[in-house]
């Protein structure tokens, strides 16, 4: 399933006239036999409660981000606990260390990616395993109550008594 819309979310737009959808599905769609490409839906943008939805059922999750930003959807799939295959890159290894709270591949290595989300559609204790891991990563580091929130009022603090140390001065 690949879920999305054919709107723009971070970065460029395709070229005119096309969809990012259309652009990679003519790259790809080539060397996928028919009944494999009977196989993938594309789903049209869902509301939080439907993807999370759609998370607690998948077996892996890939999530293939180039070095840009790190999107909340890679912190949804760790949150309910996905076993993720992600890109390695500078923004993702913030969050996923490889081997523990899933696997990263290069951005543009095809089969290693192939090959990762192969092994572990056949190994379901490992992606339990890093599923569960990638749970607690998400808690300990990105919990809104716990961490986040925290975090942002200490910031907050910080910033309103350092502009009154300054104004005394």
């Amino acid at each position: 399933m690949i879920v999305g819309d054919d709107g723009v979310g971070y970065g460029a737009g395709p070229p005119e006239g096309t969809s990012w959808r259309q652009v990679f599905t003519a790259e790809v769609r080539g060397q996928i036999p028919d009944a494999d490409w009977s196989r993938v839906h594309f789903v049209p943008r869902l509301a939080r409660e439907d993807f999370t939805a759609l998370l607690q059922v998948s077996r892996v999750h890939v999530y293939l981000s180039y070095p840009f930003v790190l999107s909340w959807s890679l912190l949804e799939a760790m949150s309910v606990g996905c076993c993720i295959v992600a890109s390695d890159t500078a923004p993702v290894r913030e969050a996923i260390a490889s081997g523990e709270h899933g696997q990263l591949v290069d951005f543009f290595d095809v089969h290693g990616l192939v090959r990762q989300i192969s092994d572990l559609l056949e190994d379901g204790a490992r992606r339990q395993l890093l599923g569960t891991q990638a749970r607690q990563r998400a808690q300990e580091r990105y919990d809104l109550k716990t961490v986040c929130l925290p975090a942002q009022l200490a910031w907050l603090d910080n910033l309103v008594h350092g502009t009154r140390r300054l104004e005394r001065r």
